[in-house]
């Protein structure tokens, strides 16, 4: 650890709080002025403290682009304990940090290979850049309606087919904790001397236990970025960027950050990754012991319930994209009880008071974090048993969930580029009804819930398998984000 300080201590925070309770007349933003202007309203629902903690980039609370003072201590003691070489804070979520990971990496025209089933992000920072992707499709599992991860094959065939490529990116772990090969996907990056970019915002604790899956870091990638506050202590929207190694330029992931970071960050929220970063340090093994233990409470009794199953780490026999689980993800797949995801997701929220992560068409999906106690797990597994016996049926699903799950002639859909993402959203566009826009050029990244994976993105020519795809899945009850028209009518192209 370069500045030698202790885990214990949290230099931002102390920075913020002496900052705070400094007696002065401040003429400096924000217009609230430590509290004075904010609306009763206000200070009656969040009381009067916070508000003296919301600061501006003070002497003494150092610079988030040129930090010299506590910001750069409390990364380097985050880039410590996280096992980097080099550790950024975000206050603009994972969302900034996949942005400037592809930005430093990829320039106008560079090719990138990613897997299907990115984050919006990943959209943005193609459009941002200029990259061409090359798409890989993630092993889908049609019965258990999961998207698992790429592999480590489909890596080095689309470096064989593209050796001019500049970077690879993964999502490990998935938002079920589906882990791929990370580790031999670093190897065949590395070997064609291009970087791994992980989007690891999922995984920010496994570093802190050795019964979770193996951190994207340890595993060998360059850079990671991870949400700290989607699975350990920190407030939301508070993440990190970590590199290590020599193949990408540190001064370039500063320079990205600044297009696409706030030029007014959140003290409040970086102080929450100082402090969070403590807590894991001090405690984290203990916190994450006690965490999987409730996991595994939890699955152990939901997996007893007829009608219900959880998704199970995965064994030899399993496919190549999924290596890993992690245990502190639980999915439940209820098509047993006669239900859709969506449906005991809802019943599960409106009657039983319990509020899960993500439903899909056979799954519920809920996050087990240092957060949660016996209580919540006791009333999770309540909550399964009372949908068991109250409101599931005798009827059992349609045989139509199988065949949308299946993702009709999504092969066909893979690479299917007219023009580069950045391209199409600079272009003019027009509305056109969704039947009649079979052969134009999307505008729109449309993604369908089952199963996670963008059905179309800006550049890419629609197909009548796409359009046939989306329907049925809304026909089910399923989500599908990006649509300027939620109502599916009409899509959003490329004026020819």
């Amino acid at each position: 650890m370069t500045n030698k300080r202790s885990h214990h201590e949290t230099p931002l925070v102390k920075a913020l709080i002496e900052c705070a309770n400094q007696l002065h007349a401040p003429f400096y933003t924000p217009g609230h002025k430590k509290g004075a202007g904010v609306s009763q309203t206000l200070l009656d629902t969040f009381g009067e403290a916070v508000f003296r903690f919301d600061l501006p980039e003070l002497t003494e609370l150092d610079n988030l682009f040129a930090p010299e003072g506590a910001i750069l201590a409390a990364q380097e003691l985050a880039a410590d304990i996280f096992g980097a070489e080099k550790t950024w804070f975000l206050v603009n979520g994972s969302t900034c940090g996949v942005e400037a990971a592809i930005l430093a990496t990829c320039g106008m025209g560079d090719k990138i290979i990613l897997p299907r089933n990115v984050h919006s992000s990943a959209i943005a920072g193609l459009i941002l850049s200029g990259a061409i992707p090359i798409f890989i499709e993630p092993e889908y599992d049609p019965i258990l309606d999961i998207a698992h991860s790429i592999t480590a094959a489909a890596i080095a065939a689309a470096l064989e087919a593209h050796p001019d490529t500049k970077a690879v990116m993964m999502v490990y772990p998935t938002y079920y904790g589906v882990c791929g090969d990370v580790n031999a996907i670093a190897k065949i990056a590395h070997q064609h001397h291009i970087p791994l970019l992980v989007d690891e915002a999922h995984g920010a604790h496994f570093a802190f236990h050795r019964d979770l899956p193996i951190s994207a870091l340890a595993a060998g990638a360059d850079i990671t970025v991870q949400s700290i506050h989607k699975t350990l202590g920190a407030m939301t929207q508070a993440s990190m960027l970590h590199l290590q190694g020599i193949l990408v330029d540190s001064d370039r992931v500063s320079k990205a950050l600044q297009l696409v970071q706030s030029t007014s960050p959140s003290y409040i929220l970086m102080a929450s990754l100082d402090a969070a970063r403590q807590q894991m340090a001090l405690f984290g093994e203990s916190l994450m012991s006690q965490t999987l233990k409730l996991a595994d409470r939890a699955k152990e009794q939901i997996s007893q319930i007829p009608g219900l199953s959880v998704l199970e780490s995965p064994n030899q026999e399993n496919l190549s994209g999924f290596q890993a689980l992690d245990k502190t993800r639980l999915t439940v797949n209820v098509s047993g009880l006669g239900l859709t995801g969506f449906s005991a997701d809802e019943i599960l929220e409106e009657k039983l008071n319990i509020r899960s992560e993500l439903a899909s068409l056979k799954n519920v999906t809920s996050i087990i974090s240092i957060g949660n106690s016996l209580a919540d797990i006791e009333q999770l597994i309540q909550g399964f048993h009372e949908l068991k016996s109250q409101f599931s049926t005798t009827n059992k699903l349609n045989l139509e969930i199988t065949n949308i799950t299946a993702l009709p002639q999504h092969q066909t859909l893979i690479n299917n580029y007219k023009i580069s993402p950045r391209q199409a959203f600079f272009s003019p566009t027009q509305t056109l009804k969704l039947s009649k826009s079979i052969g134009y050029i999307s505008a729109e990244t449309i993604c369908p819930y089952p199963p996670g994976i963008p059905i179309l993105i800006p550049g890419e020519i629609i197909r009548e398998s796409a359009i046939e795809y989306l329907i049925t899945v809304q026909r089910m009850g399923g989500t599908i984000t990006g649509l300027a028209d939620s109502t599916l009518e009409t899509i959003r192209i490329i004026s020819k």
